[in-house]
C-alpha cells in the first residue's frame, strides 16, 4: 500500500514539471534546490493533493491548469473559459492552510483557444502559427528556456519553476542572487515567442 501511494505521488508531480523534465532528473535535481527536504516534501504533497482535487472534478482540468509549488507558495496558471471554474481552482488552493501565498495567473479564453491547448498538451505539438494556435508554441517555449537556463554558468536552474501561457511565462522559484534573478529573466525576455514575464520570484536572503 505504502509503495502505491509512493508512486502515485511521484506520478502526480508530472504535470507541475517544467517541459522536458524527467522523473529521474527531477530526483537527481532535488539535491542541489535552495529549500529544505522538508519544503520539498511539502510542496510535493500539496501539489500531488491539488492534482488529484482537479482529476476528481474535471479530467480535463490537468490539461487546462498548472500548479507550481515553491515553499509553500503557489503558482496558478493555464487557460479556462469559466469565470466561476477560475475562482474555484483559486478556492481549492486558498482553503489549503498551508499554502502561505496564492498567484491565480489563469486566462480566460475561448473554447476554441482552448480545445487547441488541450490538444497541445496532449501532443507537445510545436508547429509556428499566428493567432490563437499561437498556444502551441508555448511548450517550444518552456523547453527552450529550460535548455538556455541549464546551459547558462551562474544560474541554478533548478530552483525556478516556469510555465508559458499564450507567450506569457510565470516564473516562481529562488534565486541565489540579483544578479542571477536578472540573468535569469534576461534569457526569458530574449527566448523566440516570449511577450511578457510574470515573476513571483523570491531572493536568498530578501525574506
Amino acid at each position: 500500500m505504502q509503495r502505491r501511494v509512493w508512486m502515485w505521488m511521484l506520478v502526480a508531480q508530472l504535470p507541475f514539471l517544467p517541459a522536458c523534465t524527467t522523473m529521474v532528473g527531477e530526483g537527481a535535481k532535488k539535491a542541489f534546490e535552495d529549500r529544505s527536504t522538508e519544503d520539498q516534501a511539502t510542496d510535493i504533497r500539496m501539489a500531488s493533493s491539488y492534482f488529484a482535487a482537479l482529476v476528481e472534478k474535471d479530467k480535463n482540468l490537468a490539461l487546462d491548469v498548472s500548479l507550481d509549488v515553491w515553499e509553500q507558495r503557489v503558482m496558478i496558471t493555464g487557460a479556462l473559459t469559466d469565470a466561476r471554474q477560475r475562482q474555484q481552482v483559486e478556492q481549492l488552493v486558498r482553503t489549503d492552510k498551508r499554502a502561505r501565498a496564492v498567484y491565480n495567473e489563469i486566462l480566460l479564453v475561448s473554447k476554441d483557444a482552448q480545445s487547441q491547448r488541450r490538444d497541445a498538451a496532449r501532443t507537445k505539438a510545436t508547429p509556428k502559427k499566428e493567432g490563437v494556435a499561437q498556444s502551441i508554441n508555448d511548450f517550444w517555449i518552456e523547453t527552450k528556456i529550460s535548455a538556455q537556463l541549464l546551459s547558462t554558468t551562474g544560474v541554478t536552474s533548478v530552483n525556478y519553476r516556469w510555465r508559458c501561457v499564450y507567450g506569457t511565462v510565470y516564473l516562481i522559484g529562488r534565486a541565489l542572487g540579483h544578479r542571477e534573478l536578472q540573468t535569469v529573466q534576461s534569457i526569458i525576455r530574449s527566448t523566440e515567442g516570449v511577450k511578457q514575464l510574470k515573476s513571483f520570484v523570491e531572493v536568498r536572503g530578501s525574506h
